[in-house]
């Protein structure tokens, strides 16, 4: 059996000993960001996608090792390993095919096939099974053989025996990965209700399993759970009969008939509504990851907006009723002063807005205004507008404007983080800061924010709340190694994100730089607790 490093160095067609070096690596408990940056030497050139997708295929392919050794022991404990099912267990490619082999010896529930085999019906079910015989007996004849006390007559005998078939075929692996195929490739996706609500585009709605887009299946699953929509899977039952029939009826079958009643019971009873469940729960695995992997597209480019580097400005967080907030930070983003103004409906306070902004552009020489795109946005921006043409105007100045993004900023206005750098200021005042430094540093101030909160994509909450936040970790681990961080100015949330430093080791730098100023050069980095010399090379994006 092929080795881990040699499946990922085949599916990624990458040389052998790199994917060596970048699994020890990952071992040892270096970033991706890391790896991809100062370890190229180790596995040549593996970009930080190919190097993340290897490290999620690795984890996969573990715990697929992992669930192989369980299962191998699990069925060795029942004495019932032979080397057949371990060659299985050994060439299963799978997660889900070691469970289909796994099925049968599975500790379940009391089944109605143990209740028949209890009663002694196995080996009726082993005649009806494998009898090839022209002349056989009628069935009943031959189920008379087996009444008793606990069944009690021919026919009962019978149902027992196909209770025991019926759940031998489900339990069959090889029968279950053909028809998870075929209900992968045929299957269509019908939903029913709502017929007035949110999701009354589902009240009727239907499509084949395998063209679903992932925002749909997001948006299903969750009115599902909101039980405003009923979900089921449906198909041409007759073809995947075909393929049950196929699987134990052989043409000289002796009881064609009653194997061909068993395989039905055992399609609808049994196999297709496990099947169905667990398509149903891979579609949404699948649509996760997809809506997932855009959070990280989207996030990206937001991050790596270029920054307005030098300039005195003026963060605008627009409202109605409550009045626009305003922060004036100086050029490394110093809170110089703050203050509410009404331009908006229904205050409409414009020539006393006007009048307050200028004083705050006047005294603090503001070279430029960063409007939020939130609530009010459009109003506070006309308002802007119209006071810098006669701001300039009237002092031969050049102020400018700029609408910026504002997601997060009232997560983290209202945060720990945010509540210990400006303690001084309201909730309010402190998403006017917020925004006024995004337009200086967008990635120095979005780190602050968990990136699950920034409102990159759709159904955050509906995600696998881990894989989502290692994921949009992983894009902010990246962009930061890709810029780069100001020793001197960075903040704790910045330095923590930078490849090999921790946030204790983050938070010793930003003492160290308050105890002693500014850091002339990078060899000083030795006199903070926690780093060393073999932890320079994790330290280059400084």
């Amino acid at each position: 059996m092929k080795s881990i490093e040699k499946i990922l160095s085949d599916e990624l067609n990458q040389r052998f000993e790199a994917v060596q070096q970048v699994v020890k690596l990952l071992d040892e408990g270096n970033t991706v960001p890391f790896i991809a940056r100062y370890r190229k030497e180790m596995h040549g050139s593996m970009d930080d996608q190919t190097i993340r997708q290897l490290a999620d295929r690795l984890a996969y392919l573990r715990n697929l090792e992992k669930r192989r050794q369980e299962v191998a022991e699990a069925i060795a404990a029942q004495e019932k390993l032979t080397d057949e099912i371990q060659n299985s267990i050994d060439n299963a490619k799978t997660l889900a095919e070691i469970d289909d082999i796994y099925r049968p010896y599975r500790p379940k529930r009391r089944t109605r096939a143990m209740i028949a085999k209890e009663r002694g019906l196995e080996p009726l079910a082993i005649i009806i099974k494998d009898t090839m015989q022209s002349n056989a007996r009628p069935i009943l004849e031959v189920a008379h053989d087996f009444v008793t006390d606990d069944v009690q007559d021919a026919q009962a005998a019978v149902a027992g025996a196909g209770d025991i078939i019926a759940e031998m075929l489900s339990e069959n692996a090889e029968l279950r990965g053909k028809l998870r195929d075929f209900i992968w490739k045929n299957a269509i996706l019908q939903t029913k209700g709502d017929e007035d609500g949110i999701y009354k585009m589902y009240n009727d709605f239907s499509e084949p399993v395998k063209k679903m887009q992932s925002h749909r299946i997001l948006a299903i699953n969750r009115g599902e759970k909101e039980k405003k929509i009923k979900v089921s899977l449906v198909l041409d039952d007759e073809q995947a009969q075909i393929i049950m029939r196929k699987s134990i009826i052989h043409p000289k079958s002796s009881y064609n008939k009653e194997l061909g009643e068993i395989c039905l019971d055992s399609y609808n009873r049994l196999i297709f509504p496990s099947l169905e469940r667990e398509i149903h729960s891979e579609l949404i695995d699948r649509a996760n990851e997809q809506a997932i992997n855009t959070f990280a597209v989207n996030l990206r480019p937001l991050l790596m907006q270029p920054p307005v580097r030098g300039k005195v400005t003026l963060g605008f967080d627009p409202a109605y009723r409550t009045g626009c907030k305003l922060a004036v930070v100086d050029e490394t983003g110093k809170v110089l002063e703050t203050g509410v103004i009404y331009p908006t409906p229904p205050n409409n306070k414009i020539e006393e807005a006007k009048s307050a902004i200028e004083k705050l552009c006047k005294d603090n020489d503001v070279d430029c205004i960063a409007i939020g795109n939130g609530t009010a946005s459009k109003e506070s921006e006309m308002f802007v507008v119209e006071f810098i043409k006669e701001y300039n105007q009237k002092h031969s100045k050049n102020l400018q404007y700029m609408v910026v993004s504002e997601a997060g900023a009232s997560v983290y206005s209202a945060s720990k983080l945010g509540a210990q750098e400006f303690p001084e200021y309201d909730v309010s005042l402190r998403s006017a800061v917020s925004i006024a430094r995004r337009l200086q540093d967008p990635l120095a101030e979005l780190v602050k924010i968990d990136p699950k909160s920034i409102g990159v994509g759709q159904y955050q909450h509906d995600m696998p709340q881990a894989r989502l936040g290692e994921t949009l970790d992983g894009v902010v681990e990246d962009c930061v190694s890709a810029v780069g961080v100001d020793l001197n100015t960075a903040s704790s949330a910045l330095l923590s994100r930078v490849a090999g430093v921790s946030k204790t080791v983050s938070k010793n730098i930003i003492e160290f730089r308050e105890q002693n100023g500014r850091f002339e050069n990078r060899k000083e980095l030795l006199k903070i607790k926690g780093l060393g010399p073999r932890h320079m090379s994790s330290v280059q994006d400084f």
